[in-house]
Protein backbone atom coordinates (compact mmCIF):
# COMPACT_ATOMS: atom_id res chain seq x y z
CA UNK A 1 0.00 0.00 0.00
CA UNK A 2 0.96 3.88 -0.74
CA UNK A 3 2.27 5.61 2.02
CA UNK A 4 -1.27 7.58 2.63
CA UNK A 5 -3.34 4.30 2.41
CA UNK A 6 -1.53 3.31 5.16
CA UNK A 7 -2.05 5.80 7.68
CA UNK A 8 -5.65 6.11 6.83
CA UNK A 9 -5.36 2.30 7.75
CA UNK A 10 -4.04 3.15 10.65
CA UNK A 11 -6.53 5.42 11.45
CA UNK A 12 -9.69 3.47 11.06
CA UNK A 13 -8.17 0.42 12.67
CA UNK A 14 -7.85 3.03 15.90
CA UNK A 15 -10.99 4.74 15.42
CA UNK A 16 -12.70 1.60 15.52
CA UNK A 17 -10.71 -0.17 18.47
CA UNK A 18 -12.03 3.48 20.56
CA UNK A 19 -15.22 2.96 19.21
CA UNK A 20 -15.68 -0.85 19.33
CA UNK A 21 -15.48 -1.01 23.50
CA UNK A 22 -18.25 1.50 23.65
CA UNK A 23 -20.53 -0.45 20.86
CA UNK A 24 -20.35 -3.58 22.90
CA UNK A 25 -20.98 -2.23 26.14
CA UNK A 26 -24.41 -1.06 24.61
CA UNK A 27 -25.56 -4.30 23.14
CA UNK A 28 -24.79 -6.33 26.19
CA UNK A 29 -26.37 -4.07 28.37
CA UNK A 30 -29.60 -4.08 26.18
CA UNK A 31 -29.11 -7.26 24.05
CA UNK A 32 -32.82 -6.07 22.03
CA UNK A 33 -31.79 -2.49 21.68
CA UNK A 34 -34.84 -1.84 23.08
CA UNK A 35 -34.10 0.61 25.89
CA UNK A 36 -35.90 4.15 25.94
CA UNK A 37 -36.87 3.83 22.23
CA UNK A 38 -39.03 7.06 22.93
CA UNK A 39 -38.76 8.74 25.59
CA UNK A 40 -38.95 7.36 29.15
CA UNK A 41 -42.04 8.28 31.09
CA UNK A 42 -42.48 7.84 34.93
CA UNK A 43 -42.65 9.62 37.86
CA UNK A 44 -39.77 10.72 40.59
CA UNK A 45 -39.57 11.86 44.17
CA UNK A 46 -37.45 14.55 43.89
CA UNK A 47 -39.08 17.41 42.91
CA UNK A 48 -42.21 16.96 45.51
CA UNK A 49 -40.58 14.52 48.73
CA UNK A 50 -36.92 15.03 48.23
CA UNK A 51 -35.19 13.38 51.10
CA UNK A 52 -38.50 12.32 52.57
CA UNK A 53 -38.84 9.23 50.94
CA UNK A 54 -40.04 5.67 52.38
CA UNK A 55 -40.65 2.67 50.93
CA UNK A 56 -44.83 3.67 51.62
CA UNK A 57 -44.66 6.28 49.71
CA UNK A 58 -42.64 4.40 46.95
CA UNK A 59 -45.84 1.68 47.40
CA UNK A 60 -48.57 4.46 47.61
CA UNK A 61 -47.28 6.03 44.66
CA UNK A 62 -46.62 2.83 42.29
CA UNK A 63 -50.20 2.03 43.60
CA UNK A 64 -51.76 5.76 42.54
CA UNK A 65 -49.47 5.71 38.65
CA UNK A 66 -52.12 2.80 38.29
CA UNK A 67 -55.43 3.91 39.97
CA UNK A 68 -54.97 7.31 38.49
CA UNK A 69 -54.54 5.81 34.70
CA UNK A 70 -51.20 7.01 34.73
CA UNK A 71 -50.13 3.70 33.40
CA UNK A 72 -52.07 3.30 31.32
CA UNK A 73 -51.67 6.36 29.81
CA UNK A 74 -47.64 5.16 29.40
CA UNK A 75 -46.01 6.54 32.70
CA UNK A 76 -44.04 3.12 33.69
CA UNK A 77 -41.03 4.19 36.17
CA UNK A 78 -41.50 4.85 39.40
CA UNK A 79 -38.08 6.11 40.74
CA UNK A 80 -36.04 6.61 44.17
CA UNK A 81 -33.89 9.74 43.86
CA UNK A 82 -31.41 10.78 46.51
CA UNK A 83 -31.84 9.47 50.33
CA UNK A 84 -32.69 5.94 50.39
CA UNK A 85 -28.95 4.71 50.95
CA UNK A 86 -27.07 5.32 54.33
CA UNK A 87 -24.09 3.74 54.23
CA UNK A 88 -21.55 0.49 52.41
CA UNK A 89 -21.37 -2.92 54.54
CA UNK A 90 -18.06 -4.22 55.07
CA UNK A 91 -17.96 -6.01 51.92
CA UNK A 92 -18.74 -2.59 50.53
CA UNK A 93 -22.55 -3.34 49.40
CA UNK A 94 -24.33 -0.24 49.31
CA UNK A 95 -27.18 -0.05 52.22
CA UNK A 96 -30.38 1.09 52.22
CA UNK A 97 -31.82 3.07 54.78
CA UNK A 98 -33.33 0.61 57.09
CA UNK A 99 -35.77 3.07 59.03
CA UNK A 100 -37.04 4.51 55.73
CA UNK A 101 -36.62 1.35 53.36
CA UNK A 102 -37.16 -1.92 56.26
CA UNK A 103 -38.12 -4.64 53.47
CA UNK A 104 -35.02 -3.76 51.34
CA UNK A 105 -35.43 -2.81 47.69
CA UNK A 106 -35.66 -5.86 45.87
CA UNK A 107 -39.21 -6.60 48.00
CA UNK A 108 -39.71 -2.83 46.99
CA UNK A 109 -39.14 -4.00 43.23
CA UNK A 110 -40.72 -7.02 43.26
CA UNK A 111 -44.08 -4.65 44.38
CA UNK A 112 -43.52 -2.38 42.02
CA UNK A 113 -43.25 -5.04 39.21
CA UNK A 114 -46.21 -6.94 40.53
CA UNK A 115 -48.06 -3.51 39.51
CA UNK A 116 -46.78 -3.83 36.28
CA UNK A 117 -44.64 -1.21 36.71
CA UNK A 118 -40.37 -0.56 36.72
CA UNK A 119 -38.32 0.77 39.76
CA UNK A 120 -35.71 3.26 39.37
CA UNK A 121 -32.92 4.34 41.95
CA UNK A 122 -30.42 6.99 41.78
CA UNK A 123 -26.45 7.05 42.99
CA UNK A 124 -23.64 9.58 41.95
CA UNK A 125 -20.44 9.63 39.85
CA UNK A 126 -18.43 10.88 42.78
CA UNK A 127 -17.67 10.05 46.29
CA UNK A 128 -21.11 11.37 47.92
CA UNK A 129 -24.52 11.90 46.68
CA UNK A 130 -25.64 15.72 46.44
CA UNK A 131 -27.18 14.91 50.04
CA UNK A 132 -24.38 13.42 51.09
CA UNK A 133 -24.93 9.55 50.89
CA UNK A 134 -22.52 7.10 49.62
CA UNK A 135 -21.85 8.17 45.69
CA UNK A 136 -20.95 4.99 43.11
CA UNK A 137 -17.25 6.32 43.14
CA UNK A 138 -15.26 3.42 42.82
CA UNK A 139 -17.91 0.82 43.27
CA UNK A 140 -19.49 1.08 39.49
CA UNK A 141 -19.82 -2.77 39.00
CA UNK A 142 -20.38 -3.60 42.48
CA UNK A 143 -23.36 -1.33 42.26
CA UNK A 144 -24.42 -1.94 39.01
CA UNK A 145 -24.54 -5.66 39.70
CA UNK A 146 -26.32 -5.05 43.53
CA UNK A 147 -29.08 -3.16 41.49
CA UNK A 148 -29.41 -5.62 39.01
CA UNK A 149 -30.17 -8.37 41.70
CA UNK A 150 -32.64 -5.97 43.47
CA UNK A 151 -34.57 -6.12 39.82
CA UNK A 152 -33.65 -2.22 39.76
CA UNK A 153 -34.42 -1.15 35.73
CA UNK A 154 -33.73 2.43 35.75
CA UNK A 155 -30.59 4.22 37.08
CA UNK A 156 -30.03 8.08 37.23
CA UNK A 157 -26.33 8.94 38.11
CA UNK A 158 -25.52 12.45 39.52
CA UNK A 159 -22.22 14.32 39.55
CA UNK A 160 -21.86 15.93 43.05
CA UNK A 161 -18.79 15.74 44.61
CA UNK A 162 -17.05 14.50 41.38
CA UNK A 163 -14.24 17.45 41.81
CA UNK A 164 -11.37 17.05 39.28
CA UNK A 165 -13.21 14.05 37.54
CA UNK A 166 -13.60 14.02 33.52
CA UNK A 167 -17.37 13.45 32.96
CA UNK A 168 -17.39 11.29 29.89
CA UNK A 169 -15.01 9.33 31.49
CA UNK A 170 -16.57 8.52 34.76
CA UNK A 171 -20.17 7.66 33.29
CA UNK A 172 -18.52 5.21 30.45
CA UNK A 173 -17.53 3.33 33.68
CA UNK A 174 -21.01 3.40 34.57
CA UNK A 175 -22.21 1.77 30.99
CA UNK A 176 -19.59 -0.46 31.23
CA UNK A 177 -20.51 -1.92 34.73
CA UNK A 178 -24.47 -2.27 33.97
CA UNK A 179 -23.09 -3.70 30.15
CA UNK A 180 -21.97 -6.15 33.29
CA UNK A 181 -24.86 -6.56 35.98
CA UNK A 182 -27.07 -9.09 33.72
CA UNK A 183 -29.83 -6.39 33.24
CA UNK A 184 -31.26 -4.08 30.83
CA UNK A 185 -31.21 -0.84 33.31
CA UNK A 186 -32.35 2.66 31.59
CA UNK A 187 -29.15 4.77 32.00
CA UNK A 188 -30.09 8.46 33.26
CA UNK A 189 -26.90 10.64 33.29
CA UNK A 190 -27.44 13.58 35.12
CA UNK A 191 -24.28 16.38 35.02
CA UNK A 192 -26.21 19.25 34.45
CA UNK A 193 -24.81 19.42 31.07
CA UNK A 194 -21.19 19.91 32.29
CA UNK A 195 -18.85 19.60 29.43
CA UNK A 196 -21.59 18.97 26.41
CA UNK A 197 -23.10 15.28 27.38
CA UNK A 198 -24.91 15.48 24.40
CA UNK A 199 -21.78 15.51 22.66
CA UNK A 200 -20.65 12.01 24.31
CA UNK A 201 -24.14 10.93 26.15
CA UNK A 202 -25.32 9.03 23.24
CA UNK A 203 -22.97 6.14 23.31
CA UNK A 204 -22.81 6.25 26.77
CA UNK A 205 -26.50 6.09 28.25
CA UNK A 206 -30.05 6.37 27.16
CA UNK A 207 -30.98 10.12 28.75
CA UNK A 208 -28.24 13.03 29.74
CA UNK A 209 -29.43 16.08 31.27
CA UNK A 210 -28.70 18.92 29.47
CA UNK A 211 -29.41 21.72 32.39
CA UNK A 212 -29.13 22.81 35.75
CA UNK A 213 -31.95 21.73 37.97
CA UNK A 214 -35.36 23.12 36.98
CA UNK A 215 -38.02 24.56 39.95
CA UNK A 216 -41.37 25.01 40.17
CA UNK A 217 -41.41 28.44 38.71
CA UNK A 218 -42.36 30.19 35.18
CA UNK A 219 -38.81 31.80 34.82
CA UNK A 220 -36.77 28.51 35.61
CA UNK A 221 -38.81 26.30 33.96
CA UNK A 222 -39.17 28.68 30.64
CA UNK A 223 -34.92 28.94 30.82
CA UNK A 224 -34.51 25.66 30.45
CA UNK A 225 -37.21 24.42 27.91
CA UNK A 226 -36.73 27.30 25.85
CA UNK A 227 -32.91 26.96 25.50
CA UNK A 228 -32.91 24.02 24.13
CA UNK A 229 -33.36 24.74 20.65
CA UNK A 230 -29.87 23.76 18.90
CA UNK A 231 -29.75 20.48 20.42
CA UNK A 232 -32.27 18.46 18.87
CA UNK A 233 -29.67 16.78 16.43
CA UNK A 234 -27.93 14.25 19.13
CA UNK A 235 -31.64 12.75 20.34
CA UNK A 236 -33.15 9.98 18.87
CA UNK A 237 -34.61 6.25 19.72
CA UNK A 238 -32.38 5.46 22.81
CA UNK A 239 -30.52 8.17 23.42
CA UNK A 240 -32.36 11.52 24.47
CA UNK A 241 -31.24 15.47 25.45
CA UNK A 242 -33.23 15.49 29.15
CA UNK A 243 -33.67 19.15 30.09
CA UNK A 244 -34.96 17.74 33.70
CA UNK A 245 -38.44 16.63 35.37
CA UNK A 246 -41.80 17.92 35.08
CA UNK A 247 -42.92 20.57 37.95
CA UNK A 248 -46.77 19.73 36.85
CA UNK A 249 -49.11 20.02 40.03
CA UNK A 250 -46.96 21.08 42.53
CA UNK A 251 -48.50 24.53 42.79
CA UNK A 252 -46.13 27.05 42.11
CA UNK A 253 -47.09 27.90 38.19
CA UNK A 254 -50.53 28.70 36.52
CA UNK A 255 -52.62 26.57 34.84
CA UNK A 256 -51.46 28.11 31.43
CA UNK A 257 -47.94 27.56 32.75
CA UNK A 258 -48.18 23.90 32.94
CA UNK A 259 -49.98 23.36 29.81
CA UNK A 260 -46.62 25.06 28.38
CA UNK A 261 -44.34 23.29 30.36
CA UNK A 262 -46.07 20.16 29.04
CA UNK A 263 -46.16 21.28 25.57
CA UNK A 264 -43.05 22.01 25.00
CA UNK A 265 -41.19 18.66 26.93
CA UNK A 266 -43.19 17.08 24.31
CA UNK A 267 -41.90 18.87 21.46
CA UNK A 268 -38.79 18.32 23.07
CA UNK A 269 -38.96 14.56 22.90
CA UNK A 270 -38.15 15.04 26.80
CA UNK A 271 -38.69 12.33 29.70
CA UNK A 272 -41.89 12.98 31.36
CA UNK A 273 -40.82 11.98 34.61
CA UNK A 274 -44.13 13.48 36.91
CA UNK A 275 -42.59 15.28 39.83
CA UNK A 276 -46.02 15.21 41.81
CA UNK A 277 -47.61 13.35 44.47
CA UNK A 278 -49.86 11.07 42.24
CA UNK A 279 -51.25 9.88 45.51
CA UNK A 280 -53.28 13.73 45.76
CA UNK A 281 -53.52 14.61 42.15
CA UNK A 282 -56.10 16.75 41.31
CA UNK A 283 -58.48 16.67 38.12
CA UNK A 284 -56.80 18.86 36.12
CA UNK A 285 -53.16 18.22 37.25
CA UNK A 286 -54.31 14.74 36.04
CA UNK A 287 -55.64 15.88 32.46
CA UNK A 288 -52.60 18.04 31.71
CA UNK A 289 -50.34 14.64 33.18
CA UNK A 290 -52.50 12.13 30.49
CA UNK A 291 -53.58 14.06 27.28
CA UNK A 292 -53.53 11.00 24.96
CA UNK A 293 -52.87 13.52 22.23
CA UNK A 294 -49.46 15.46 23.82
CA UNK A 295 -48.35 12.24 25.22
CA UNK A 296 -48.51 11.11 21.71
CA UNK A 297 -46.42 13.85 20.39
CA UNK A 298 -43.70 13.01 23.52
CA UNK A 299 -43.54 9.15 22.21
CA UNK A 300 -44.08 9.52 18.30
CA UNK A 301 -41.64 6.70 17.10
CA UNK A 302 -40.30 8.84 14.31
CA UNK A 303 -38.01 10.04 17.43
CA UNK A 304 -36.91 13.60 16.59
CA UNK A 305 -36.99 16.24 18.35
CA UNK A 306 -38.32 19.47 17.71
CA UNK A 307 -37.23 22.76 17.60
CA UNK A 308 -37.81 26.74 16.87
CA UNK A 309 -38.67 27.52 14.07
CA UNK A 310 -39.55 31.09 14.64
CA UNK A 311 -39.65 33.69 17.41
CA UNK A 312 -40.32 37.78 17.65
CA UNK A 313 -40.04 39.39 20.74
CA UNK A 314 -41.66 36.93 23.46
CA UNK A 315 -43.17 35.07 20.64
CA UNK A 316 -42.46 31.13 19.80
CA UNK A 317 -43.08 29.20 17.18
CA UNK A 318 -42.10 25.27 17.83
CA UNK A 319 -42.19 22.36 15.39
CA UNK A 320 -41.44 18.58 15.55
CA UNK A 321 -42.17 15.91 12.51
CA UNK A 322 -44.03 13.30 13.43
CA UNK A 323 -44.13 10.13 12.21
CA UNK A 324 -47.33 9.77 10.52
CA UNK A 325 -46.02 13.04 8.25
CA UNK A 326 -48.04 15.58 9.95
CA UNK A 327 -45.98 18.05 12.19
CA UNK A 328 -46.83 19.01 16.61
CA UNK A 329 -46.66 22.84 16.33
CA UNK A 330 -46.39 24.89 19.22
CA UNK A 331 -47.44 28.29 19.33
CA UNK A 332 -46.27 29.78 22.51
CA UNK A 333 -46.64 33.69 24.31
CA UNK A 334 -43.77 34.56 26.79
CA UNK A 335 -45.11 37.78 27.53
CA UNK A 336 -46.81 38.99 31.00
CA UNK A 337 -50.08 39.86 28.97
CA UNK A 338 -51.75 38.08 26.01
CA UNK A 339 -50.93 38.89 22.48
CA UNK A 340 -52.04 37.43 19.21
CA UNK A 341 -49.41 35.13 17.05
CA UNK A 342 -49.68 34.00 13.46
CA UNK A 343 -48.37 30.64 11.95
CA UNK A 344 -47.76 30.72 8.58
CA UNK A 345 -48.05 27.80 6.81
CA UNK A 346 -45.10 28.45 4.56
CA UNK A 347 -43.14 28.37 7.56
CA UNK A 348 -44.21 24.50 7.68
CA UNK A 349 -43.17 23.86 4.37
CA UNK A 350 -46.91 23.61 3.62
CA UNK A 351 -47.64 26.16 0.18
CA UNK A 352 -51.54 24.50 -0.08
CA UNK A 353 -54.09 23.14 2.17
CA UNK A 354 -53.61 21.92 5.64
CA UNK A 355 -55.72 20.35 8.57
CA UNK A 356 -55.71 21.73 11.96
CA UNK A 357 -56.33 19.94 15.04
CA UNK A 358 -55.79 21.89 18.33
CA UNK A 359 -54.63 18.95 20.52
CA UNK A 360 -55.80 20.16 23.78
CA UNK A 361 -59.22 20.65 23.21
CA UNK A 362 -59.41 17.74 21.24
CA UNK A 363 -61.08 20.08 18.59
CA UNK A 364 -60.06 20.39 14.70
CA UNK A 365 -60.26 23.37 13.25
CA UNK A 366 -60.96 22.58 9.69
CA UNK A 367 -58.86 23.04 6.65
CA UNK A 368 -56.52 25.91 5.88
CA UNK A 369 -55.93 26.59 2.48
CA UNK A 370 -52.63 28.39 2.41
CA UNK A 371 -52.01 31.73 4.22
CA UNK A 372 -51.94 31.86 7.85
CA UNK A 373 -53.63 30.78 11.00
CA UNK A 374 -54.12 33.87 14.13
CA UNK A 375 -54.97 33.36 17.54
CA UNK A 376 -54.62 35.54 20.64
CA UNK A 377 -52.78 33.42 23.29
CA UNK A 378 -53.22 34.24 26.90
CA UNK A 379 -49.86 35.50 29.56
CA UNK A 380 -47.35 31.92 29.48
CA UNK A 381 -50.09 30.65 26.94
CA UNK A 382 -49.36 27.93 24.19
CA UNK A 383 -51.64 26.31 21.91
CA UNK A 384 -50.71 23.29 20.58
CA UNK A 385 -51.52 21.99 16.58
CA UNK A 386 -51.17 18.49 14.70
CA UNK A 387 -50.90 19.92 11.47
CA UNK A 388 -51.53 18.00 8.51
CA UNK A 389 -50.71 18.89 4.90
CA UNK A 390 -53.32 17.74 2.11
Amino acid sequence: MKTSQCALAVLLITLFAQVRPQTRAQTNRDPQGQLAQTPPMGWNSWNKFHCGVNEQLIRETADAMVSTGMKTAGYRYVNIDDCWQISRDADGTIVADPTQFPSGIKALADYVHGKGLDLGLYTDAGTLTCQKRPGSLGHELQDAKTYAQWGVDYVKVDWCHAEGLDPEVQYAKFRDALAQAGRAIVFSICNWGVDGPWLWGPHTGNLWRTTGDISDRWDRMALIGFDQDGLEKFAGPGHWNDPDMLEVGNGGMSHDEYVTHMSLWALLAAPLLAGNDLRAMDADTKEILTNPEIIAVDQDSKGVQGHRLWDEGPLEIWARPLADGSQAVGLFNRDQSELPITLDLKILGINGTARLRDMWKHQDLGSLSGGSYTIVLPKHGVVMLKVSAQ
